[in-house]
């Protein structure tokens, strides 16, 4: 067999983020069977540093990728692509995968989020594997339905631009990976595309622990807390939403309650939230303290596509999580989180928890356990291997 070329829109490592979560977990199971080549874009000067990546790849490059959102939008604009595309447009990393797969017995490439198909040669013989993720054309399709004017054109351009991207890189590749059933589901409907399968998101029970000791935060009454990347926009809309249409409600019943937003690079509309009510973090070194304190975990998004990695580590680590419905969607949960309806419904069931502490640990108590039954890494990837073990591409064999 020959080595595998793993191609990712962000450096894997550290994996302190949703996205690379998933592509330094994926990364990891396939070192253990292959040779693998990585290829990346850091966009934290942090993450150039490699060394990290060292034990599970023969070669490695991280590449600085800085272009600003406007200059990817006028890009966009004159060459009729869309923007998702053009952002990660670089000479740089054309170079750096024609001289890998010409130096390399490349046979296999794992391609991780859609931006990076533009940089799978049409004349690649081997295998191609596609990693979505979940179907980025629908989230911008679901910033349209919220915006106004020119920006509202925009989105619209940016999904139909990007749909059309997504349905012709599904005919070209040997499979199309997504990491819920209801989002292949709306990936088939939506191209028709035959070669499409689910390849969930895991989560590391060992390492998202209950029982680990961590450095005391917080104080004072309880403590709601939601962890997130906090200058992606759907984290910023929800928490903007949290804390002015849901937290006074809950706050009427229980004032001492106080809600944290945990997570690197909150932009100036999440800054402003911050009050007597309102703890924004910024970038924390550990998650897990701020998960271990909290009286419950929230997961309020209006956008969620995929699975919500910040769910399946709240419930990992045994606290009582409410999310809305779109949060909800993809993972396999029983009664081990609550979903709550609108800002109403959300407010009740954190309010539900906050007065009943023995139910609220025991849900928290079913959460780990579900977790530790349907979400290991292993078992996740494990229909990977049918992929990377096959003689020759599906597509030559089709």
């Amino acid at each position: 067999m020959g080595d595998l070329l793993f191609l990712a829109h962000r450096s894997p490592f550290p994996p302190d983020r949703g996205d690379k979560i998933r592509a330094y977990n994926v990364l990891k199971y396939l070192a253990a069977k292959k040779r693998v080549h990585l290829l990346a874009f850091a966009d934290d000067r942090r993450d150039l540093d490699d060394t990290g990546l060292a034990p599970l790849t023969a070669s490695r490059k991280v590449l600085w990728r800085g272009k600003s959102r406007v200059a990817a939008t006028l890009e966009a604009l004159a060459q009729g692509k869309p923007a998702s595309l053009t952002a990660f447009d670089s000479a740089a990393m054309r170079d750096a995968v024609a001289d890998v797969l010409a130096r390399e017995a490349i046979d296999t490439i794992y391609v991780f989020s859609g931006q990076m198909a533009q940089y799978v040669p049409a004349d690649f013989g081997g295998r191609v594997i596609m990693d979505f993720c979940d179907m980025d054309s629908l989230k911008f399709a679901d910033y349209a339905k919220d915006a106004h004017g020119p920006m509202r054109w925009l989105m619209t351009r940016e999904a139909d631009k990007l749909e059309a991207f997504e349905r012709a890189t599904a005919r070209r590749v040997d499979a199309s990976l997504f990491v819920s059933a209801a989002e292949a589901d709306l990936f088939r409907q939506k191209t028709g595309a035959a070669n499409v399968m689910v390849v969930e998101n895991g989560i590391d029970t060992d390492l998202f622990d209950p029982a680990a000791r961590f450095d005391a935060v917080g104080g004072g009454g309880p403590l709601i807390v939601f962890t997130g990347q906090m200058d992606y926009r759907p984290n910023v809309d929800a928490m903007t939403w949290f804390a002015r249409d849901i937290l006074p409600t809950i706050r009427a019943t229980h004032p001492a309650a106080r809600f944290a937003v945990v997570g690197r690079n909150p932009t100036v509309e999440v800054r402003a939230l911050a009050s007597d009510a309102v703890i924004v973090t910024g970038e924390v070194p550990d998650v897990r303290g701020w998960l271990a304190a909290a009286a419950c975990v929230v997961a309020p998004l209006k956008i969620a596509r995929g699975i919500q990695n910040k769910v399946l580590e709240a419930m990992a680590m045994a606290r009582p999580v409410v999310v809305s419905g779109p949060a909800a969607e993809g993972i396999d949960h029983e009664d081990a989180i609550r979903v709550g309806r609108g800002a109403n419904g959300i407010a009740q069931a954190v309010n539900g928890l906050l007065e009943d502490q023995d139910q609220a640990e025991a849900l928290g108590r079913r959460a780990r356990e579900q977790v530790r039954k349907r979400y290991g890494w292993a078992a996740r990837l494990a229909p990977l291997d049918a992929f990377i073990s096959a003689e020759r591409s599906v597509r030559d064999a089709a």
